[in-house]
């Protein structure tokens, strides 16, 4: 049973500026509670027992959200305030997470890079935090699937045909219902021959494989190693992939306007 989730947290949200300038996006309120507790908590419900969270030493704030304020605390005991609740529930996320560091921005492949001396699982999962899924845990569902399939998995979604060039895009065979075995990965397609419209969702199961993939593919554009490239090294090398039409509803938390219509609902 996958029992690790990684959890990147370390770029510099600059879709979400001029807020993301002094709050990291991923502690942005999303109804009664911050986005990136939404995601622990799909984790945690999925159960993930350990919750590795990359961040640079910019956001250093998401460790003090997790720490104890005694002062606080006791401020709000004496005075029998119910919001002591709201704030000692961190503590259970704080005994899960462990911090690993990403300094310089040399992308997502990057990230999970720094990552592999914590990862003990032949497996683990994977999460983005701009992708938030309402009403169902695409974690818990992706998670069955490698158990039936021991295979990477990742999550996606139908995209029309003008957002293709939005999104990283599989190319597909043998497709099932809401799974398919994933050919090829291309990141955001100019030319769309022989690519699906099934577009990637930041939910992803992958073997722990995949960091000596990253070891050897080249720094790409913008002097970054891209999860995809891993992933299609991988793909050549015959290891099976699975993609899954996830259910839910999906909101986009990495623009301001997805942001902002992500507030209406009551997560």
């Amino acid at each position: 049973m996958i029992k690790e989730a990684i959890i990147p947290l370390a770029g510099l949200g600059t879709r979400l500026l001029p807020f993301s300038k002094v709050i990291p996006k991923e502690l942005l309120p999303l109804g009664n509670t911050t986005i990136l507790e939404v995601i622990l908590k799909e984790c945690f419900e999925a159960g993930i027992k350990k919750i590795i969270l990359v961040i640079s030493n910019r956001k250093k704030i998401i460790t003090n959200y997790f720490s104890t304020d005694k002062y606080l605390e006791n401020n709000l005991k004496k005075k029998n305030s119910s919001l002591l609740k709201s704030i000692r529930h961190l503590r259970y996320y704080k005994k899960k997470i462990t911090y690993v560091y990403q300094n310089s921005p040399k992308g997502l492949g990057d990230a999970l890079y720094s990552c592999r001396n914590k990862i003990k699982g032949n497996f683990f999962l994977l999460v983005l935090p701009d992708d938030i899924i309402k009403s169902n845990n695409c974690s818990k569902d992706i998670i069955a699937i490698n158990k039936k399939y021991h295979c990477s998995v990742i999550a996606s979604k139908k995209v029309k045909k003008s957002e293709l060039s939005r999104y990283g895009i599989f190319k597909v065979s043998s497709k099932n219902k809401n799974l398919f075995n994933i050919q090829k990965v291309v990141e955001k397609p100019k030319v769309y021959r022989e690519l699906s419209n099934f577009a990637i969702i930041g939910r992803y199961i992958l073997n722990k494989n995949i960091f000596t993939a990253i070891k050897n593919i080249k720094f790409g554009t913008g002097g970054e190693k891209q999860l995809t490239d891993a992933i299609n090294f991988l793909l050549i090398k015959n290891e099976k992939f699975k993609g899954y039409i996830f259910k839910g509803k999906y909101l986009d938390c990495g623009t301001m306007s997805g942001y902002l219509n992500s507030l209406k609902y009551n997560l």
